[in-house]
């Protein structure tokens, strides 16, 4: 299974749920994170602020900051291999970093997006506008009622 390392700017809290306003953002990436955890994959985050250390101790992060700045952060890296930076990634994206987007999750529904013209969203009729949003069991918060999935 892949090594997933997730180097973050400095945040107070990462889970997104303190200070003024909720960042939506990161409490969707700390569920995926979890998520990800609970199946068995490797996946840890490194804060600026808290693990600065960590950030020094990797080559491929050292290069990176040194490039890009903290401004560039989150840098996800799969393997110490650069696949994200910018923004915290997906769930759907997690699953297929960890090896992980074959593998239904326990409640028995994929994650993987399905063609809408072959078989629809999570076998319902989803229009092609939600699936272009990431689907019903993607990064869209449309769930599909027909087949209860999602």
């Amino acid at each position: 299974m892949s090594v997933i390392r997730v180097f973050e700017p400095a945040l107070c809290c990462n889970t997104g749920v303190c200070g003024p306003e909720l960042d939506q953002e990161l409490v969707d990436f700390t569920a995926a994170v979890n998520a990800l955890k609970a199946r068995g994959a490797d996946i840890a985050r490194a804060n600026l602020a808290s693990d600065p250390s960590l950030f020094a101790q990797n080559p491929v992060v050292v290069n990176f900051l040194q490039t890009a700045g903290s401004e560039g952060l989150p840098l996800t890296l799969v393997d110490d291999v650069t696949v994200l930076t910018g923004r915290h990634a997906r769930l759907d994206e997690l699953e297929r970093y960890a090896g992980l987007a074959d593998a239904a999750p326990a409640s028995g529904c994929s994650s993987v997006e399905l063609p809408v013209a072959t078989t629809g969203c999570c076998g319902s009729s989803q229009s092609t506008a939600a699936s272009a949003t990431g689907g019903c069991c993607g990064a869209s918060t449309a769930s599909s009622t027909d087949s209860g999935c999602c």
